[in-house]
């Protein structure tokens, strides 16, 4: 008994008490939503399972004592919740309800276990997300009816690719190909696959929704995020809309515009504020970039549509594993290429860099910067090669449609920006 008494007292009174009070707050937070929808578990019951969870958790941390109590908690409170799911299955009107109260029940017990264990922010990340699965009760029923079999169907396949194939593939892999070693990163390919599936089912929602603008949405927004991405839905919104290909070219010159605007910001807003002076030789190129983008986006798409355009589908996942594997072959000609041109150092690693993502490339480019490795023009240029790098792969993955039109004005519009850019790169030579 004293040895019980010792190991109690050895955790500071005021943390223990201070679990159980928000073991109870949460669990009161839970049990909220179900005392203003009238059910048979409401505030006080939910808050004492979780303080329930909370003291078994001690007890079973802190002595020997627990953990039986904390199985047998578990245990009653399981069969507490059969009992409310079975009453409610005797009556049909409930049922549903029911079985979802008794599973919120089981949830407050984890939290108060959560937090007693000291997993506070999972705990508090658990009770608000699941609140809010309760509150938004009715959104989530009518978003889920009004689902067609296909947005269905896309909707499962992205849940595999985003959280079943993702987390199998090994974060590098070190392939040999003609006698040299070519480092890759499956995951990273992977994830442009994903990230090409999710903004295909944004811009399917937008799109629907608002019509030809949504398109400009998902371009701009879409290449902050990944600008390279944007092209492999612009390819699958072509094959599904071929006479909407004027809209697709704009939302890639609108991604180049994003990717951009990105870059510039990473080069002056990193640059404030500290021993070196603002990159400022890099305003006028990327400037120059994106204001020719916006520009012929402008001019290219009649923007004064704005009824709905009908799609088939959110994303097509043929069309996704495409761009990835078309996404590899470019990883590798610039890996091999910055092999063979090892001499040239950072700027062919700029340029290889700018295949996956231009903002490392300019990161990494600021920070050297930053520390005095590299001089202003050396950076600028290093950041010019970056983003030239990510207009010209856009270029060529739009190269692989089947539509003529699209490619051709894709390709057309990405020399302006590039001979825009290399024009306005005078300035920092003269």
């Amino acid at each position: 008994m004293n040895e019980v008494t010792l190991q109690l007292v050895e955790a500071p009174l005021e943390e223990t008490v201070v679990r159980l009070a928000l073991a109870g707050a949460l669990g009161m937070f839970l049990g909220l939503e179900r005392e203003w929808s009238q059910k048979s578990a409401g505030i006080r019951t939910f808050s004492l399972i979780s303080l329930l969870g909370a003291v078994f958790t001690l007890l079973a941390t802190e002595t020997q004592l627990g953990e039986g109590l904390l199985v047998l908690g578990g245990i009653l409170v399981i069969v507490q919740g059969i009992m409310l799911a079975i009453q409610g299955l005797l009556s049909e009107e409930n049922a549903g309800l029911s079985l979802t109260t008794s599973v919120s029940m089981l949830v407050a017990y984890g939290v108060g276990a959560l937090v007693a264990a000291d997993f506070v922010v999972e705990a508090v990340a658990v009770a608000v997300l699941s609140s809010l699965l309760l509150v938004l009760k009715r959104e989530l029923h009518e978003f889920a009816w009004g689902l067609s079999r296909e947005e269905m169907r896309s909707t499962t396949e992205f849940a595999i690719l985003a959280f079943v194939v993702y987390p199998l593939l090994p974060a590098e892999w070190t392939p040999e190909i003609a006698g040299l070693t070519i480092p890759l990163e499956p995951q990273v390919i992977w994830l442009m696959v994903v990230a090409v599936a999710g903004i295909g089912i944004v811009n399917y929602a937008i799109v629907s929704t608002y019509g030809g603008r949504g398109i400009a949405v998902t371009g701009f927004f879409g290449g902050l995020a990944s600008s390279t991405a944007v092209v492999g839905t612009m390819l699958d919104h072509v094959r599904q809309r071929p006479d909407a290909a004027s809209y697709a070219v704009a939302a890639i010159l609108l991604a180049n515009a994003a990717m951009a605007s990105r870059n510039l910001a990473i080069a002056v807003g990193f640059t404030m504020g500290g021993e070196t002076a603002i990159l400022f030789e890099s305003i006028i190129p990327l400037g120059a970039v994106i204001v020719l983008a916006f520009a012929i986006a402008a001019m290219t798409a009649d923007w004064r549509e704005s009824g709905p355009i009908e799609l088939e589908s959110p994303f097509s996942l043929k069309n996704s594993l495409a761009f990835g594997a078309v996404f590899l072959v470019v990883l590798v000609f610039g890996s091999l290429a910055e092999t063979w041109f090892g001499t040239l150092g950072f700027y062919a690693t700029a340029v290889a860099s700018g295949f996956v993502s231009s903002a490392g490339a300019t990161t990494s480019a600021v920070v050297l910067y930053r520390g005095g490795q590299l001089g202003a023009t050396e950076a600028t240029i290093a950041i010019l090669l970056a983003t030239v790098s990510s207009i010209v792969v856009k270029a060529l993955l739009a190269a692989t449609s089947t539509n003529t039109n699209f490619r051709r004005q894709v390709a057309t519009y990405s020399g302006m920006l590039l001979l825009g850019g290399a024009l306005a790169s005078l300035v920092i030579v003269v």
